[in-house]
């Protein structure tokens, strides 16, 4: 398990449960990683089919996991919306930041989800107070860990969410902090309703 995962899935779990009270919907992993999160979700009940564009994860998810459907597809694919079909939420965390065009996870979420169907998404938090106090210790250094393959190449905050969100067809419906004191945060966990078709 990752470190995130500790505090990301209770709020996760929390979310779904508000959103649908039990019921088994269908659930996307989007971009799962190892597939625990996929497989957390399968046990509480939930219809879920996982993605990832790594060949040597869903390898990793499919051994681990059989009982999971698991899918090897970039975001970027068209042919995810006819792989996939319809789903009831869509969930993808710490994946946002990862991406060089975010706006396609949205609109690839839109597409995929039901009318009033749900995107939940987490990403780092950069706030102003979590900001400041980087800066105060001199740890912008440490924190972008500029010498590791690969990271973190975007940085939101719930307003840059908003925008991004409602021009792909969603309502940002709540947002929460994840890991650490309130304002120094580790995350964001992100809740979006589909309004309209994605454009």
């Amino acid at each position: 398990m990752l470190e995130s995962h500790a505090y990301l899935l209770p709020k996760l779990c929390d979310e779904l449960g508000r959103l649908y009270g039990g019921r088994a919907v269908k659930v996307l992993d989007l971009g799962c990683g190892n597939g625990y999160v996929a497989n957390q979700l399968s046990k509480l009940g939930y219809d879920v089919v996982a993605v990832d564009q790594a060949e040597d994860g869903i390898e990793v998810a499919r051994t681990a996991y059989p009982h999971v459907r698991f899918e090897l597809v970039s975001l970027e694919e068209e042919r995810l919306v006819d792989l996939i079909g319809e789903v009831d939420c869509v969930v993808s965390l710490e994946v946002l930041e990862h991406l060089f065009s975010p706006r396609r996870l949205f609109e690839q979420s839109a597409k995929l989800l039901r009318p009033g169907g749900h995107l939940i998404l987490s990403t780092p938090y950069h706030g102003y107070l979590k900001n400041l106090a980087i800066s105060l210790v001199g740890g912008w250094d440490r924190h972008f860990e500029v010498e590791r393959e690969g990271g973190h190449i975007k940085f939101f905050s719930p307003a840059t969410l908003r925008r991004m969100a409602e021009g792909c067809g969603f309502a940002l419906a709540r947002w929460c902090g994840a890991g650490r004191v309130p304002w120094l945060w580790k995350s964001l966990v992100v809740v979006c309703e589909k309004v309209s078709r994605g454009r």
